[in-house]
């Protein structure tokens, strides 16, 4: 029942976080006439919140795991520092597309707009599904009591489809807030991913039962036959 009010509270929080940022994007490109971050906040919003108070109700333990996150959720420095650069590309996504809205740099289509928007709900939905197929995927790097080895489902095909999703949703922001010019910062991004997933998976091999042998059968981290 605790983790349940705690869903609900991460999950009113980040309404109001989306609150927060809505305004900072209406500041930024100087209208509220701006309906692409009317959507795009409208879909982040619900499929959060819905997606917590869903993990909340039927799975607590997956629930708490993904309500701690953040920097100071981890526990080493190195991942501090991933998840704060982490944090700085998805946030400078956000401010740039606002920014290039304002002065009109690019002219993105509605329909791509709302393939961003699409692609924002579908990364979160993967999120979803990873951690119903893996009850230990958490926010933060770190290998608990008792975790083994997922190698089913979405499992069978990359290493680490969660971060497929954060990919997808890097992708999909600044699609979805119509701006081509911002998509130049899913580049730091994704190489502070790729640091993230590198630095996880001394961790996995060194403390995981099973897992390097599990990396042995599956090649591919974050894309199939890419890397």
């Amino acid at each position: 029942m605790k983790t349940g009010i705690q869903a609900v509270a991460s999950a009113l929080g980040g309404l109001v976080l989306s609150g927060l940022i809505l305004a900072l994007m209406f500041l930024l490109a100087g209208t509220f006439d701006y309906w692409q971050a009317w959507v795009f906040i409208a879909v982040l919003a619900v499929s959060h919140s819905v997606t917590i108070i869903y993990w909340g109700l039927t799975n607590p333990a997956a629930a708490k795991r993904r309500i701690s996150s953040g920097p100071t959720a981890e526990s080493r420095t190195s991942q501090k520092l991933i998840i704060t650069g982490i944090w700085l590309s998805v946030f400078a996504l956000i401010v740039f597309s606002a920014i290039d809205y304002r002065f009109g740099w690019s002219r993105v289509p509605a329909a791509v707009s709302v393939i961003g928007d699409v692609l924002v709900a579908i990364s979160i939905l993967i999120t979803m599904l990873v951690v119903v197929q893996n009850n230990y995927a958490a926010a933060t790097v770190r290998v608990e009591a008792g975790q083994a080895v997922v190698c089913g489902g979405v499992y069978k095909f990359v290493r680490h489809p969660m971060y497929v999703g954060n990919v997808i949703l890097m992708v999909g922001i600044p699609l979805a807030l119509g701006s081509y010019w911002a998509l130049v910062f899913v580049l730091p991004g994704l190489a502070v991913l790729v640091f993230r997933i590198v630095d996880e998976e001394k961790l996995l091999s060194k403390e995981l039962a099973g897992y390097s042998e599990y990396a042995h059968r599956v090649r591919y981290r974050l894309m199939p036959y890419v890397w």
